[in-house]
């Protein structure tokens, strides 16, 4: 009789501490990690010999919300980087008024070259729903009954900023000495990805490009030879699409969506990825191979959450500072 009594009391006694870590990992996560924004620098050699190096902030999932004044200072505090280029990725808004916020925050980039995709979570409000469907597999296209947001006006904010729209489409630029070829797609997670567009916009890209690389993507072209760099952004890093960039001539991609699986267990990683990328590469950069080809891969954890499931654990939210240098 003693034992059993002893043994109830054990188990109670492990239940008390499970249930106090819980609760301390959720007040964690809840409070204090989602506001631990933090800068990623990476080094990436993917530049042609003898280029300078160029720096890309990488911003990814803000889903900005109006109220969120911490989030939208820090994000104007990276303009102290001094970038060269942004690239975002999308999943901007978090709510029907987060668009106020985006313009706050990203003001202090103007006069940056920038170029950017869209997110589910540029078209699509989020919906209060069980949070632990996150953990069941990638989450569903939005329903009828999902919040419209204003993609339009977002569009005019970074137009109004000068950055280039790469959804289904190309576009050059030319940053510190090296010719940058860029190519995109809209959101493959709601399925607005065209990756049958990619070909063309390119030819039509390098048909008004003089400045363009005649043999991309010829793989004898040597890395010494290169005067362009070729870079594919999507938001969400479906291994399709990938594969399709990397055949296209893709020597960096980047792509954001799976929040670094947002919650994490020390020692593992990420419990999910939202998509079909494998969980060793949902956040940070990567090798991606197709076929006899393969590209770096910078995936971001993002900066925000939904503003029904505010929580991260083993996972801050991060801006990516990418540093291009010689290979």
């Amino acid at each position: 009789m003693t034992s059993v009594t002893g043994g109830g009391k054990a188990l109670a006694t492990t239940a008390t501490v499970i249930g106090a870590a819980g609760i301390a990992a959720l007040a964690w996560g809840t409070l204090v990690e989602r506001n631990l924004f933090t800068v990623r620098e990476i080094t990436v050699p993917v530049l042609p010999q003898g280029a300078a190096p160029i720096r890309i902030l990488h911003l990814s999932d803000l889903h900005m919300a109006p109220w969120q004044r911490a989030k939208q200072e820090w994000v104007r505090s990276l303009a102290d980087l001094e970038p060269d280029l942004i690239v975002d990725t999308g999943d901007n808004l978090g709510h029907p008024d987060g668009i106020s916020g985006i313009a706050y925050a990203f003001e202090r980039f103007r006069g940056v070259p920038g170029v950017f995709v869209n997110g589910s979570n540029d078209y699509f409000g989020p919906k209060l729903k069980n949070p632990f469907t996150y953990f069941t597999g990638p989450s569903r296209r939005p329903g009828e009954s999902a919040p419209r947001l204003d993609i339009d006006q977002l569009h005019a904010v970074f137009a109004d900023l000068g950055w280039i729209d790469l959804d289904n489409a190309a576009a050059a630029l030319d940053i510190n000495g090296t010719h940058l070829e860029m190519f995109g797609v809209d959101d493959p997670h709601i399925g607005r990805d065209r990756l049958e567009l990619i070909t063309g916009a390119i030819d039509e890209l390098r048909a008004n490009d003089p400045l363009s690389d005649e043999t991309w993507p010829d793989p004898e072209h040597s890395a010494e030879s290169r005067s362009t760099l070729t870079m594919g952004v999507s938001h969400a890093p479906y291994q399709r699409v990938l594969n399709s960039f990397v055949n296209h001539g893709a020597e960096l991609i980047l792509a954001g969506h799976t929040h670094g699986g947002q919650v994490c267990i020390p020692g593992f990683g990420a419990l999910v990825t939202n998509c079909d990328i494998p969980r060793a590469q949902v956040k940070g950069l990567s090798l991606w191979h197709a076929g006899l080809r393969s590209a770096f891969l910078n995936v971001s954890a993002g900066l925000g959450t939904s503003i029904y499931a505010p929580v991260r654990f083993a996972c801050r939210p991060e801006a990516t500072l990418l540093t291009l240098i010689a290979a």
